[in-house]
């Protein structure tokens, strides 16, 4: 007798396995981190976006600061970060960044901000200006930044990069023809044209997408080629997690064996470094691949 494929309902595939769970928030360097970041009036990346490995990384005294508010002019469809027009602009800002980094006592910072497409300069200026306030303060500290799209604002991207940081990373998200769906105010080619700029500037680049949204290992294998066809050196791989009823579904939680091959894959290809696991973010084990 013909045995019938099992179809799981979607209540069955949004079942978080076993290799998704992670530890609570403990210890007396979370609360350092946290007290750091509250006195600080400081965000991060890791509560904005709901993380899954902050209880990880601020136990071990690291975080990811998003620098130019907390309120996105973008509206993808897979973040939490709120969206709206930023009310803020705080100039003192990068002053705050850099203390606090320095109390951190951290070897490498991780710098990463909302889009601010209503601005001219896409923010430039507030990045230019904390990475340059981190390296007055704590020279010995590598920075990487992980900054927005410009929308072709080359000018801006130029002035972004150029203060000294080591690496510079910007994350394609997911495959191209996805794109609409995940990222409707990005594009594929524009991001890619970016990276490529980031490189001739001379700089170490990074970019990383998320897996479980429906695309095949075809198309992740392409990205792989486009990314490093446009002189990307690092790439990241990480499971797409819904942060709410209101974003997009898991289409698949994928097993922690693909992700082994998924680096092995990117490792032949040519990227200098791969860290692709469930519970890879762009900034996890950062400082890896320096």
């Amino acid at each position: 007798m013909l045995e019938l494929p099992v179809v799981e309902s979607k209540e069955q595939r949004r079942k978080k396995p076993d290799w998704l769970r992670v530890k609570l928030p403990i210890g007396p360097n979370y609360k350092k981190v946290r007290s750091l970041v509250d006195d600080y009036n400081l965000h991060t990346i890791c509560q904005s976006g709901n993380c899954p490995n902050m209880g990880e990384c601020w136990g071990a005294g690291t975080a990811t600061f998003m620098i130019l508010g907390n309120t996105c002019t973008r509206s993808c469809s897979f973040c939490a970060v709120k969206t709206g027009r930023p009310p803020e602009y705080d100039e003192d800002e990068p002053r705050r960044v850099a203390e606090a980094i320095d109390l951190m006592q951290v070897k490498h910072a991780v710098i990463t901000s909302v889009n601010r497409d209503e601005r001219k300069d896409r923010g430039a200026e507030v990045w230019y200006q904390t990475v340059r306030h981190i390296k007055e303060r704590t020279p010995e500290v590598t920075i990487e930044t992980l900054i927005p799209d410009v929308r072709a604002t080359w000018w801006a991207l130029e002035r972004m990069i150029s203060a000294g940081q080591e690496v510079v990373s910007h994350n394609m998200e997911t495959v191209e023809a996805l794109y609409r769906k995940v990222r409707p105010q990005a594009k594929y080619h524009r991001s890619l044209e970016q990276i490529q700029r980031t490189k001739d500037y001379g700089k170490r680049t990074k970019s990383g997408i998320m897996v479980g949204l429906g695309e095949t290992d075809e198309q992740v294998y392409k990205t792989m080629d486009d990314l490093l066809e446009h002189g990307c050196d690092v790439m990241t791989i990480g499971q797409y997690l819904q942060p709410t009823k209101m974003h997009l579904d898991v289409v698949e939680y994928v097993h922690p064996d693909k992700f082994a091959e998924y680096k092995e894959v990117g490792l032949s290809k040519g990227f200098d470094f791969v860290e692709s696991a469930p519970l890879v973010r762009s900034s996890y084990h950062a400082e890896r691949h320096l």
